[in-house]
């Protein structure tokens, strides 16, 4: 057996990785999916309570030789997440890393993968819609794949967007601004970034400009939803985290599409688009890109990470494992 599994804390996770480099790591990763050598676990999740959901992710990266799972329940709007990977060499167990700020840059990675590749090129305006821990890492990814020179932001709350507001110029340097309305914050904007936890429909085909991108980012079990039906009908070019997660758990989706295998076929995976380097089409009115999470998604980013702890002898050793027969009587 090799070497004893280490643990791996939030604070050697953000050590070792920035959100440019987890945006990079993400995209090889899509790409080794999209050539058969990484496949996802399909989500699972339990409601435990109204709008609270315990969830199970994972995947298979056989180009990395790492299999893995993250779970984690969200009781309130907090969790403590954690990432367990092995080895697809042995079985053995390599980590356990502690996940919550890895899933934020996991999100908020896979957020700016979607939008390099359907963003306008020239973008320079953001609107964020949604105040939550996950905002302040999408402006980051919009920011980190576009010259980003002002974020809009709106939440139901004044004193939340107004603090959001704040913290980005502080972290981030971008002129910000609070906006009175879902409407007011879209309004022209290139780049419109959803991160919610809403239950009814807030942004509609009306309120986005023509040539603008929808990162729905935010409703991630069925009894959410973020955006109207209308806005199907002005997409150019559809694009998704991953189909079969979509399929279950994105209220809009099944809606829009059902179960009809056929208008599946205008959906397309991101991993795609990865791999065939496409980029946003010229002349088109709306490009959408709707994320469910994934395994792959925090796979790509934990198999970085342990290997930036190993090298940097980070992480602390998980005492050996001894088997041990179970009692009987």
């Amino acid at each position: 057996m090799g070497a004893a599994p280490i643990w791996i804390t939030e604070a050697d996770v953000t050590a070792t990785m920035a959100l440019p480099d987890a945006i990079a790591a993400l995209e090889r990763a899509l790409a080794m999916e999209a050539g058969g050598a990484a496949a996802n676990l399909p989500k699972t999740h339990l409601m435990v309570a109204a709008n609270d959901a315990m969830h199970a992710i994972g995947a298979s990266v056989a180009g990395a030789g790492i299999c893995g799972t993250k779970t984690w329940v969200n009781v309130g709007g907090a969790s403590q997440t954690v990432l367990v990977l092995f080895s697809l060499e042995d079985g053995r167990l390599r980590a356990v890393i502690e996940a919550t700020a890895l899933g934020q840059m996991r999100t908020a990675a896979m957020t700016g993968v979607g939008t390099a590749r359907l963003a306008p090129a020239d973008a320079r305006c953001l609107a964020l819609i949604g105040t939550g821990k996950q905002a302040l890492p999408n402006a980051a990814a919009c920011a980190a794949v576009r010259d980003i020179e002002e974020i809009r932001v709106f939440s139901r709350r004044a004193e939340a967007r107004e603090a959001l507001a704040r913290r980005i110029v502080d972290e981030l340097g971008i002129r910000t601004v609070p906006a009175a309305s879902v409407a007011e914050a879209a309004a022209d904007a290139p780049i419109v970034t959803a991160i919610t936890n809403a239950t009814e429909p807030f942004l509609d085909a009306a309120m986005l400009a023509p040539g603008a991108h929808l990162n729905a980012m935010g409703a991630i079990v069925p009894v959410r939803v973020e955006f109207a039906q209308d806005v199907f009908e002005r997409c150019s070019v559809i694009a998704v985290d991953t189909v079969d997660g979509v399929r279950a758990l994105s209220a809009e989706f099944r809606e829009r599409f059902g179960e009809d295998d056929a208008r599946w076929q205008a959906v397309r995976p991101i991993s795609r688009l990865v791999a065939e380097d496409r980029r946003r089409p010229s002349g088109c009115d709306l490009t959408l890109f709707k994320a469910v999470g994934m395994g792959l998604s925090d796979l790509a980013l934990g198999i970085e990470v342990l290997a930036r702890a190993e090298a940097e002898g980070l992480g602390a050793r998980v005492p050996e494992r001894v088997r041990v027969p179970p009692r009987l009587r």
